[in-house]
């Protein structure tokens, strides 16, 4: 499983302790559906020159192809190499980049391939008792 060289390659990246175990996962960008010369990714704001993390859409910087986020999402790979927390065995495994509901928490679910266990990646979740937060503390 080839991993990415810079972050510029990735749609998404995380390395997360799961438990006892730990996961790094990634998903490579995809090409251009329609010119095939590029590879897909967020619209850049002009004045700062950054992508607009917050955008609904996916363009071809050459050809300037614009796809919706689901749309694109739905034909991503994700790449996971973990340790198990149960049983400790290292693995890796690719999953369809589609994320479920678990217990209220979007996650990538995958089984080991050593023993089977149920290992998720949630998504990240703002701390509420970070400051600026909008959850109220319970002291």
């Amino acid at each position: 499983m080839r991993e990415p060289e810079s972050m510029g390659e990735c749609v998404y990246f995380t390395r997360r302790t799961i438990g006892a175990g730990k996961a790094v996962t990634w998903v490579f960008r995809e090409n251009c559906p329609k010119c095939e010369k590029a590879k897909m990714g967020k619209p850049v704001d002009e004045k700062t020159g950054h992508a607009k993390i917050r955008a609904k859409e996916f363009v071809c910087p050459e050809c300037g192809y614009t796809e919706e986020k689901e749309e694109y999402e739905s034909k991503l790979v994700a790449n996971i190499k973990y340790t198990c927390p149960k049983c400790k065995k290292d693995g890796e495994i690719q999953i369809p980049y589609k994320r479920k509901k678990v217990d209220g928490v979007d996650a990538l679910v995958f089984n080991c391939k050593a023993c089977n266990e149920k290992i998720l990646i949630t998504k990240k979740m703002k701390d509420p008792k970070a400051k600026g937060s909008s959850v109220e503390d319970d002291e």
